[in-house]
């Protein structure tokens, strides 16, 4: 039955992986008009996703099983915990329709349950959020040098206005944006079945062929609100930067896998796109209301997910309930001390004065 349970969680995070993730990886070809219809570039990430996970996603599945905590550790009611923190924080910000990395929440969950039985591979930890925080600014200042670079080419190319250099561009970023997806299946698939593997439940090969399956079908089916968010919402790129931003993001991608370092694939996308933005619209793209939320969902995602964690490890499996009561008076308190600051809030800006 606790099997069961934890293939259905770990095949539905596979799914919400797909929405965040992959979706975004066509973000580009969609925004840049390489592709006209959305269904299109779903299909195009849902295959190329597949096919990374199946072919490549061996080294990273090993981080996530045994790389973070023992995977001696890992009992099928933790798999479970695991899997159910960071799928519902992945969930949430579908919901949101923000591009979030699988990475950081999965990673995120581990580490909450290793908090709980004080066993962590910290050196492994530390090596990976450096990763984390390199890799999208180093996609950025990429993508941003090589932006300014072919400004020149693509005054040019807009004078000659040959069909046969639009063909030619458009089948360099759909490429590309295939790449992207790519990667992102030989890294993200670990964070739905790295836990599953680390507990023995499925073997290695299994995990990955049916994780790539869920993953593709998530693509299908959620990622449509994530794709509009990275292609339309931020900034609009011509097809050359737009190829910009996928081969710089997935070649990193791909990089790391080979090494088994789990990525925020979606950061170094969306950075990717923020940096050849920065050169079309300078420093006004940094204060859009959609940057902005997805900076702050980026710096809350980790941090949720090994609480929430943490709090199922502590409550449900070692029946910690003095720690529901705290977490209850917790929420009470926010939640009253918020309501005050608008009640006084209301008062000053009222014409009234209130009693």
């Amino acid at each position: 039955m606790m099997l069961t349970i934890s293939l259905i969680v770990a095949f539905f995070f596979a799914m919400n992986i797909g929405a965040s993730g992959t979706a975004a990886s066509m973000g580009a070809a969609y925004g840049g008009g390489a592709i006209n219809r959305k269904w299109i570039a779903l299909v195009l990430a849902a295959v190329s996703v597949f096919l990374g996970a199946y072919l490549g996603g061996g080294e990273v599945v090993k981080t996530i099983s045994q790389g973070i905590i023992p995977s001696d550790l890992l009992t099928v009611e933790l798999t479970i915990t695991i899997i159910a923190a960071a799928c519902l924080t992945l969930f949430i910000a579908n919901m949101m329709a923000v591009p979030l990395s699988t990475s950081e929440v999965t990673v995120g969950s581990i580490i909450g349950v290793g908090v709980v039985y004080n066993q962590l591979y910290l050196g492994k930890i530390l090596f990976i959020v450096s990763a984390w925080i390199i890799l999208p600014f180093l996609a950025f200042l990429i993508s941003y040098l090589l932006g300014k670079a072919i400004q020149p080419i693509e005054l040019l190319l807009q004078k000659k206005n040959s069909k046969r250099i639009t063909y030619a561009l458009t089948s360099l970023l759909i490429i590309a944006g295939c790449l992207e997806a790519f990667s992102a299946g030989m890294n993200n698939i670990a964070n739905a079945v790295g836990p599953l593997v680390g507990a023995n439940l499925i073997s290695s090969s299994s995990a990955i062929l049916w994780g790539g399956l869920f993953v593709a079908l998530g693509v299908l089916l959620l990622g449509g609100g994530v794709l509009e968010t990275n292609a339309k919402k931020i900034t609009q790129l011509s097809l050359l930067k737009s190829s910009v931003v996928s081969l710089t993001a997935g070649t990193l991608v791909v990089i790391a896998s080979l090494f088994g370092i789990p990525v925020p694939l979606t950061q170094a996308t969306t950075m990717g796109i923020l940096g050849v933005g920065t050169v079309n619209d300078g420093k006004a793209i940094w204060k859009s209301d959609t940057v902005k939320k997805v900076i702050k969902v980026w710096i809350l995602s980790p941090i949720s997910s090994l609480v929430v964690s943490y709090l199922l490890v502590e409550i449900i499996i070692r029946g910690n309930y003095y720690l529901l009561l705290a977490v209850i008076c917790a929420g009470i308190v926010f939640f009253g001390y918020r309501g005050l600051k608008k009640y006084q809030a209301l008062k000053r800006n009222s014409k009234y004065k209130i009693l």
